[in-house]
C-alpha cells in the first residue's frame, strides 16, 4: 500500500521504550528478575491510592470528569495556585503534546537540550516545527547556549530538570539569566518529572514563575515519586491565559477515573511520599559509594537514577547485567555509548545490582 504521509511525519524518530520485565524474562529465558531501568518507585504505589483505584472499579462504566474537579482542586490547594493553571494530562507526555498542538505552526522552532527526553523531538516534528537540539556541556544543560540559539521563530524552549538520563540540575540563576533573554511570546517548558527527589536547594521551582505570571510552563507526574507510571497522570501547572489555550486542544475525558482517583489520594498520603523519598535518597548514597569502590565514574545527581560510565560498551554490560536478571537502561541512544542508568531500587535490590555487576567486572 502506497500512503501520502508528510515527510515531516517520516522524519519523527520511533520512541523505544524500556521493555516490561514479563518480556525481557520471556526473551532471556530468565526468573525472579529486577527492573532498575525507567525510574519508577521501588516501593510502589501509596496504599492510599491503591484503595481509592479499588474504590473506583465498579464505576469505569462512567465517563470520568473531563474537568479533573477533585483532583485539580487539590493540587491546586498544595500548589497555592488558582484551579484555572492545571492542566491535567494523560501523562505529562501529554501535556507536551498539548503544547506543541497549541504554540507551533510549520517552520517554527523549539529549543531542547540534547540528549533529552525524546518526546520534545517528536511532538515539535508531529507539528511540522523545528527541533533546534543544544548540545549539553559536562552532562549539564548549556542555558548560555541554548540562548543564543533563539531566534524570530523560536516559539517553545524545553528544559528538563533533574535532567534525564544524567541527574543534572540547572540552578535558579542559570534559569533566570536564560529566561531575561527570552523575547516575548515563547513559551518555557520546565519538565520537573523528578523535582520531588531534589535535595539541591539552588534548583528552581517552575511555581515561583507561574505565581509570578511569567510564561512558563512545569510539567509535572504522578509517575515517579508518586508510584503511579502504569495509570499515566500528570499535569502542567502554568499562566491562566496559557492553560486557556491548552484547553481548546485537550481532549475530552484525557485522564481516565482510576487516575484521578488514585492521583488524588496519592497527594493525601505524605507518610508514603516522605518514605519514598527516604528510600530513594539513601538508595542513591549507598549506590554512589559502591560504585566509587568499584572504580566506576557516576554523575552526580538530583533524581532518582544514576548515570555510570562502564569499561567496553554500554550494551554489552546491559546484556551482562540482563543475563544475571538484572534489568538497567543502556544509554547508546542518548549518545552515551559507554554508560548505563540504574534506577534506584529497594535496598535488596541496589545490592543485588552491585553485585551483578562486580560479577560483570571481573570477567
Amino acid at each position: 500500500m502506497k500512503l501520502k504521509v508528510p515527510e515531516h511525519i517520516r522524519s519523527i524518530p520511533l520512541y523505544v521504550p524500556g521493555k516490561p520485565i514479563e518480556e525481557v524474562e520471556r526473551e532471556r529465558g530468565i526468573q525472579d528478575s529486577i527492573k532498575l531501568a525507567s525510574n519508577e518507585n521501588p516501593l510502589g504505589p501509596s496504599p492510599k491510592a491503591l484503595d481509592a483505584l479499588q474504590r473506583t472499579l465498579a464505576s469505569v462504566h462512567r465517563y470520568p470528569d473531563s474537568a479533573g474537579y477533585e483532583l485539580i482542586g487539590k493540587l491546586a490547594a498544595r500548589h497555592r495556585l488558582e484551579p484555572g493553571q492545571i492542566v491535567l494530562g494523560n501523562g505529562s507526555d501529554e501535556i507536551i503534546s498539548m503544547l506543541a498542538r497549541a504554540f507551533l505552526q510549520p517552520g517554527d522552532e523549539v529549543i531542547m537540550p540534547q540528549p533529552s527526553f525524546q518526546m520534545y523531538e517528536i511532538e515539535t516534528r508531529a507539528a511540522a516545527a523545528v527541533p533546534v537540539p543544544v548540545p549539553l556541556n559536562h552532562f549539564r544543560t548549556d542555558l548560555a547556549a541554548m540562548a543564543e540559539r533563539l531566534t524570530a521563530r523560536t516559539r517553545v524552549v524545553f528544559v528538563n530538570t533533574p535532567h534525564n538520563p544524567t541527574g543534572s540540575l540547572v540552578t535558579r540563576p542559570e534559569l533566570e539569566a536564560f529566561m531575561a533573554r527570552l523575547p516575548e511570546g515563547v513559551v518555557l517548558a520546565l519538565d520537573e518529572a523528578y523535582i520531588e527527589f531534589v535535595r539541591d536547594p539552588a534548583g528552581p521551582d517552575s511555581l515561583d514563575y507561574v505565581r509570578a505570571g511569567r510564561p512558563v510552563v512545569g510539567l509535572r507526574t504522578f509517575s515517579k515519586a508518586y508510584g503511579l507510571a502504569g495509570l499515566r497522570i500528570g499535569y502542567g501547572i502554568m499562566p491562566v491565559d496559557v492553560a486557556e489555550v491548552l484547553s481548546r486542544v485537550r481532549p475530552p475525558f484525557n485522564v481516565n477515573l482510576p487516575a484521578q482517583a488514585a492521583a488524588a489520594a496519592a497527594l493525601d498520603d505524605a507518610a508514603f511520599l516522605n518514605e519514598t523519598l527516604r528510600v530513594v535518597h539513601a538508595g542513591v548514597d549507598y549506590l554512589q559509594r559502591a560504585l566509587a569502590d568499584l572504580g566506576l565514574v557516576c554523575q552526580p545527581t538530583q533524581s532518582n537514577f544514576i548515570m555510570v560510565r562502564v569499561p567496553g560498551e554500554g550494551r554489552q554490560f546491559f546484556a551482562s547485567l540482563l543475563d544475571r536478571g538484572v534489568i538497567v537502561r543502556p544509554l547508546a541512544s542518548y549518545g552515551f555509548a559507554d554508560c548505563i542508568r540504574v534506577s534506584v531500587g529497594r535496598p535488596e535490590e541496589n545490592q543485588r545490582f552491585v553485585e551483578a555487576l562486580r560479577q560483570v567486572l571481573a570477567l
